[in-house]
């Protein structure tokens, strides 16, 4: 039972050790509030007190991440379902009443009676696909290891900054490129890429890194001779560069690791196989997108996606603004830029997603706002085939849409 058959909504206020649940009817009456342990024992009985004041309850929640798993796991072998407030709609739902205390039953409060009042609106959660979050799981560290990976690059360049700020001006964009990463490895200071040669310096960055050698090691070499001074601590300055760099080529090892991990997983799924047949959705785009729509029965249709997403238009009507509308910048962002990627490299391969951009841009829209139109057509597609696990295939999109 989901959205208006619910009659009884548990606010649950996430912590690490202890919950906090209050408990409301559709009348708004408050009938449990009391803390609550994040175990497995004090949430099954929180959802048999729940159950003994109305026919069909449902925990709401403001949190997924990995304090919510336990609860989400609980709830799905209970058959409770789970409604997932974002912080954003959490934020703004609080303002609305009275008080500016921030404690744990007023959030709870708050988040049973946002729940009582929008039970048609609610995006609920479905947590009982391990592939799905494993993929879940998987992707969020992909995104740490990225964050990592840009945290250490610039550390880099800040260090080979201190010793040449020419040499940081032709390798500094570079160090995503093996090639370069190996080249610093060996010679990390200007004094030993001049004692290295062009050489032996093209060679090495060619053995990973061929497309670049050789305008990578004509920028260097010009680096090295626009500067002729030798800056303080050099050699130090070098030992931190070799262990920076020698951090960045473990994490790139890593996030090479995950990403077969992540296409494993991806296409170990049905669903995946299903995605993957559209054009633009790789693995780690279809990776992205699948663990990101999860269930997609819980889109009553593609308009819905597109809002999830963020990829629907906002329109502004106010005072003389008339039939003006906008880009939302809200939503899923990682479903949002998942499926923005996707439909970029669509309009370079699909002839219908490339003649369908071709015509928004002779409407007079951007680059990226072309791409977003073709994304936000594409959520009507996207979420048949899901529906109907059935593949891609161009002559009968029309037919999947109209059977979704």
């Amino acid at each position: 039972m989901r959205g208006p058959e619910i009659d009884i909504f548990v606010g649950i206020d996430m912590a690490k050790t202890d919950l906090y649940a209050q408990v409301i009817t559709t009348d708004g009456d408050e009938v449990i509030a009391r803390p609550v342990l994040n175990d497995q024992a004090a949430i099954e009985q929180l959802a048999a007190d729940a159950a003994k004041h109305g026919d069909h309850a449902a925990f709401v929640i403001d949190m997924t991440a990995s304090g919510a798993q336990l609860l989400l796991r609980v709830t799905a072998e209970m058959g409770v379902p789970v409604a997932y407030v974002t912080g954003l709609q959490m934020r703004r739902a609080a303002e609305l009443y009275a008080g500016s205390a921030k404690t744990d039953p007023r959030d709870a409060w708050v988040l049973a009676d946002f729940a009582r009042r929008n039970a048609d609106r609610l995006l609920w959660l479905d947590v009982t696909d391990d592939l799905l979050t494993s993929l879940r799981i998987l992707n969020g560290r992909d995104v740490d290891l990225a964050t990592d990976a840009n945290r250490v690059i610039n550390r880099t360049r800040d260090a080979i900054m201190a010793v040449s700020p020419a040499l940081e001006r032709a390798v500094g964009p570079r160090l995503g490129q093996p090639g370069v990463r190996d080249l610093l490895a060996k010679w990390p200071t200007p004094t030993a890429l001049n004692a290295a040669g062009r050489t032996r310096i093209r060679n090495t960055i060619k053995r990973r890194s061929p497309r670049i050698a050789r305008t990578a090691t004509d920028e260097i070499v010009a680096a090295l001779n626009a500067q002729t001074l030798t800056l303080p601590a050099e050699d130090t300055w070098g030992e931190i560069i070799r262990d920076l760099v020698s951090d960045l080529q473990r994490i790139h090892t890593r996030r090479d690791e995950l990403a077969r991990q992540i296409e494993k997983t991806f296409l170990s799924h049905p669903l995946g196989q299903v995605l993957v047949t559209l054009c633009g959705f790789g693995p780690r785009t279809g990776a992205r997108t699948l663990a990101e729509i999860g269930d997609p029965h819980r889109f009553a249709n593609g308009s819905r996606l597109a809002a999830y997403a963020g990829l629907a238009p906002i329109d502004r009507r106010s005072g003389r603004s008339i039939n003006s509308s906008s880009h939302h910048r809200g939503g899923n962002h990682r479903l949002k830029n998942a499926m923005f990627l996707a439909s970029f490299v669509a309009t370079q391969h699909d002839p219908h997603a490339r003649a369908y951009y071709e015509r928004k841009r002779a409407e007079g829209k951007r680059h990226n706002a072309a791409v977003i139109c073709v994304a936000r057509r594409r959520c009507d597609l996207i979420l048949a085939m899901l529906k109907t696990a059935t593949p891609y295939d161009p002559t009968r999109s029309q037919d999947l849409t109209k059977a979704a």
